[in-house]
């Protein structure tokens, strides 16, 4: 390899000889990244350089597969939207518009989408697919000292994953059982004792879909000490959900890529249907009318602006890793604002449209159960007739001898007449206030609306067990969008960083996670849930993300991140992020990061028991060893941050790292690579340079630059030619006309 090369060298510090910039800033005008391409260079005597693409994808022996790519723009796009949109925007977005003012809440919504939502996601989508790598190697490159960033994404993914996977089992037993005509949970269950028939004591002071979800699905117990041993029907169903994970993720991007034409698909085919249909039912105006009735007086208060920008954060998935990976495979002049922009209004319209939905079945399910509450008060005044209730209050035109025969009309008339003439005494009459409203206003979150309020809406469906099931296959499908990108986020950086083999690393990780995972599905396992999905992501997320943009707009440095962004995109972004990242969106950052360690302080832990005697739920607070439990979940998750800071600070990661990696890092650039058994120094350009020099490479792993050969031409002999794992090409930085990439500040 020629010794003379035309390199452009800066005097950074001792190690530092070459430019990282300008190994990322070799865009060839043939090179397409969906294509694998091969670099010949010829060399002329006097070690002249010249470079040309082969349009040919073979090669010889020595030739290695290139980094994976989606086969479309499509393809990557409904990956990103699987993602995004997951059983948050069907069960949580609903509940928080109507908890925070109806229509009213998509004000700050939007407005927090914009200031937090799309900067951050443009961000986050910018590094993977600038530096192609998962967490780990992006955040090692951009400030090697901050390196835990990645670590701390990826604790975090496997964490949600645990118990992510555990809902998805959960859909899964229902879609089993909802192939039955009347659906299992239509009716209580009735037992025999003594010749006596009766209900089921814990359904009768219940319901019958309360009764069905905590008692057959979970077969919960009274609070989380009591483990109970396994569930066995949920065990195998979760069995099944990572069997279906594993199954998809094996082959990475190139297989889960094909099933997100499904996964992504599917879920709005099922809204769009379910809104047809809700709309074509009795009182499903009343449930929109009343989502849309803002109550703007509901907007001063802080706690609604908080909830909107946490809804924001995790609609979108910043800070998982699983943007940044899925981004790390595209081509690398990919327009990545237009996605951002997108693929967040996307996400956006997907929870309106689901809360749309939502609404819609609510009010007709409000208006089934206010005709119940009806029938029942004109039951009780047909027995207070002549005992508390004159026969003359009850207008000539209601007929009471056939209770189920009185409109809700007729029973306001007719309550309105009594409570006027009896007023003091009428609360004495034990008679509910029946109104649409009430009902409305019984706010219901996460998997009580799925499992409980949904399930006992579709009872009362024409044709109920078909809606059941295209019902629960939506959950399952927004759920394994949402898990891939989580499992794509520890599996990218992982591979990337340590250089397994993917197929064992996804099984490992599956096997792993499944076994660990038996602990939400015994008898106290929907509490373990509960805990996990309180404190293992909330704060830890929190602290990643706001430590990813502060990494890019202080460390980095703001200016440095514009000029990557304008070689790589072909144009200059919005002025509106640099103010954005460098100010406004980590103060708003750190105010939510205060404001939810403020809750969590005030807060005691605590969690929903349902109490099988009384049939209802109760808040008890969890014993001392599960307040360890919540503690440790959050120190775990970021622990990997002031771990790998003190490791690189002291610099004992070079040990850390060379049982592990072939690379160790300094200031953006791999300084130490260790040469694989048996490979020629000759096949490596970091080799060709003095042994103290630094190869400017944002590349981790093992072989940063592959070997490709391609066929003769010219008069001297043709070189093997080392690219980098993405298909960039290995010999980049001997371009002089390159501008360099300006190193870390830390």
């Amino acid at each position: 390899m020629p010794k003379n090369s035309k390199a452009v060298k800066r005097e950074l510090d001792d190690d530092v000889t070459e430019s990282s910039k300008d190994l990322l800033s070799n865009e060839d005008a043939c090179d397409d990244s969906f294509k694998k391409s091969s670099l010949i260079v010829n060399s002329h005597g006097g070690g002249g350089e010249g470079k040309e693409c082969d349009a040919e994808e073979g090669g010889s022996d020595e030739e290695e597969e290139e980094r994976p790519a989606w086969n479309s723009k499509l393809q990557y796009i409904l990956a990103q939207v699987g993602f995004s949109v997951g059983l948050g925007n069907v069960w949580r977005f609903p509940y928080l518009c109507q908890k925070n003012g109806g229509g009213a809440y998509l004000v700050p919504y939007l407005i927090l989408l914009i200031l937090i939502g799309i900067p951050l996601f443009f961000l986050e989508l910018a590094v993977g697919q600038r530096i192609r790598r998962g967490s780990i190697g992006v955040w090692n490159y951009i400030s090697p000292r901050l390196g835990g960033i990645g670590f701390a994404s990826c604790v975090v993914c496997f964490f949600v994953a645990l118990y992510y996977n555990v809902i998805i089992s959960w859909s899964l037993f229902y879609f089993s059982q909802s192939f039955q005509q009347p659906l299992p949970w239509h009716e209580c269950p009735l037992v025999k004792n003594n010749n006596i028939t009766s209900v089921v004591p814990e359904c009768e002071k219940s319901s019958a879909t309360t009764y069905y979800w905590y008692r057959e699905a979970l077969n919960i117990s009274d609070n989380i000490s009591e483990g109970g041993g396994l569930n066995w029907r949920m065990t195998l169903c979760l069995l099944a959900a990572w069997s279906m994970v594993c199954l998809a993720m094996i082959k990475g991007i190139q297989s889960s890529g094909k099933v997100m034409y499904f996964s992504s698909l599917f879920p709005y085919v099922v809204l769009i249907c379910f809104l047809v249909r809700a709309l074509l039912l009795k009182g499903s105006v009343d449930g929109i009318r009343h989502m849309f009735t803002p109550k703007l007086e509901i907007m001063l208060e802080a706690k609604v602006w908080r909830e909107a920008a946490t809804q924001v954060f995790f609609a979108l998935g910043l800070g998982f890793g699983g943007v940044i990976a899925f981004s790390s495979y595209n081509k690398r002049n990919n327009n990545c604002h237009f996605d951002a922009v997108l693929v967040s209004f996307i996400n956006f319209f997907t929870s309106v449209l689901a809360t749309l939905v939502v609404f819609a079945v609510l009010g007709f399910k409000a208006n089934i159960m206010n005709d119940k509450c009806v029938e029942l008060n004109t039951q009780k005044i047909v027995s207070l007739l002549g005992n508390g209730i004159e026969q003359s209050l009850i207008p000539h035109h209601i007929n009471l001898t056939d209770v189920s025969s009185v409109s809700q009309e007729d029973y306001h008339k007719m309550t309105d007449i009594i409570r006027g003439v009896k007023e003091g005494d009428y609360d004495q009459l034990g008679l509910e206030p029946c109104t649409i409203e009430n009902e409305l206003n019984k706010a219901v979150q996460g998997t009580g609306l799925a499992f409980i309020a949904f399930t006992e809406a579709m009872t009362h469906f024409p044709a109920s067990p078909f809606w059941s099931v295209m019902f629960f296959l939506m959950l399952i499908n927004l759920g394994l969008g949402s898990m891939f990108g989580t499992i794509e986020g520890i599996l990218t950086p992982l591979i990337d960083t340590f250089k397994v083999r993917k197929e064992f690393l996804t099984v490992g990780v599956c096997v792993l996670a499944f076994s660990i995972g038996l602990l939400f599905v015994q008898r106290s396992g929907n509490y373990f849930v509960t805990m996990f999905d309180d404190y293992s992501a909330t704060l830890p997320l929190l602290i990643v993300v706001v430590l990813e943009n502060v990494a890019i707009a202080w460390f980095y440095g703001i200016d440095k991140f514009f000029e990557d962004l304008k070689d790589m995109l072909g144009f200059t972004p919005y002025r509106f992020y640099y103010y954005m990242w460098k100010y406004i969106t980590p103060f708003l950052l750190l105010v939510l990061l205060a404001a939810s360690l403020i809750q969590l302080i005030m807060t005691p832990p605590s969690y929903n028991a349902w109490i099988q005697e009384e049939a209802k739920e109760q808040a008890l607070h969890f014993p001392p060893w599960g307040i360890v439990v919540c503690v440790s979940l959050v120190v775990f998750a970021v622990l990997p941050v002031p771990v790998v800071f003190a490791l690189r600070y002291f610099n004992i990661i070079e040990d850390i790292s060379s049982g592990h990696s072939n690379v160790s890092y300094k200031k953006g650039r791999i300084i130490k690579e260790v040469a694989c058994p048996g490979e020629d120094d000759d096949a490596s350009l970091i080799n060709a340079k003095t042994p103290n020099s630094e190869a400017p490479s944002p590349m981790p792993g093992n072989n940063i630059y592959r070997k490709q050969s391609g066929g003769g031409g010219g008069n001297g002999g043709i070189n093997d030619a080392a690219t980098a794992p993405n298909g960039r090409y290995g010999i980049g930085y001997l371009m002089a006309d390159m501008p360099d990439l300006p190193e870390s500040n830390l």
